[in-house]
Formats: structure tokens, sequence, C-alpha cells
């Protein structure tokens, strides 16, 4: 695949309904299974939120850390992403082609690049996050306050 090319990639995940007439036996007893449903509805609200700009979940967390680690490099962002050094490279690639960051060496070392957020990635993300947060408030206005921060909690203990 040439990464000049790159395209938004395949179907997005929808989320998981219930379909009338199912037996579903033991599956909301697994963690796994209700934590994939819950990510489901995440993801769809995310691309709700995020209509239009081709920005996918893992792209957003890059140009989010990119923002808060300016001249981070390549390697160190897959490794915050949970990616494979191959699928860093490409993440890279399309953030640059776009404009959104840019490799520049860093100043404490001139050996290594570090990837910088440009002023459109910049406003990339002040134009995306209000969009997403209103669209989060509204997946879990289901919840309270005190079952959000515990749903937060333990969800930050799980993810270790």
């Amino acid at each position: 695949m040439s990464t000049g090319t790159a395209t938004f990639r395949g179907p997005r995940p929808r989320r998981i309904g219930r379909a009338p007439g199912i037996d579903y036996g033991d599956l909301d007893a697994y963690l796994g299974y209700l934590l994939r449903r819950a990510q489901l509805a995440a993801f769809e609200n995310f691309f709700q939120a995020t209509a239009g700009a081709r920005v996918t979940p893992p792209r957003f967390t890059a140009l989010v850390i990119l923002e808060a680690n300016p001249g981070i490099t390549q390697s160190l962002l897959g490794a915050a992403l949970g990616t494979a050094r191959s699928g860093a490279t490409l993440l890279t690639n399309w953030l640059v082609e776009r404009g959104y960051a840019q490799r520049r060496h860093r100043p404490d070392d001139a050996r290594v690049w570090g990837l910088y957020l440009t002023a459109r990635g910049a406003a990339l993300l002040d134009r995306l996050r209000p969009r997403i947060r209103q669209r989060e408030r509204a997946l879990v206005s289901r919840l309270s306050g005190r079952e959000r921060a515990l749903l937060t909690r333990l969800l930050t203990k799980l993810a270790g």
C-alpha cells in the first residue's frame, strides 16, 4: 500500500445491538464481551462526532499525544499507542502527509527525529475536541456522576 494514497480504512465498527429473538446465552457474563460492546458504542459515538474529518481513534490519540509531547520519537509514539513499528510508521506518514505533524531533528540530539504537532494539527484538535466531548457526554448520560467516576477508575485499573 502506498502511503501517499492511503484511504480511510474499511467499514466503521458498529454497535452490537440486541437482535430480537436471539438468545445470547451467557455472553453478558463475560467482561470481554461487555467491554467490546461498550467499545463499539464509544467508537460509533466518536465517528459521529468526527464525521467528515477522516480521523480514527488512533489518529486522534496520536494527535493528542503529539500535542502533549512535542518531539516524541515515532517509536515512543507507537509504544504509547500499543502499535507495531510498521503501524506507527503508517500513522506518522498519514499525519505528516496531511500537514498535521512534522518530523524535525530534536534540539537535544540532532541524530534523532522528533514528531511535532503543526498549527494545522492543533486546529484540527481544537475543532474536534468539543464535538467529541459533547458526544461523549451524551453517551455517558445514562450514568450518574458517581457511576462515571467509578467506571473510569475501574477501567483505568483494568487497563493497567
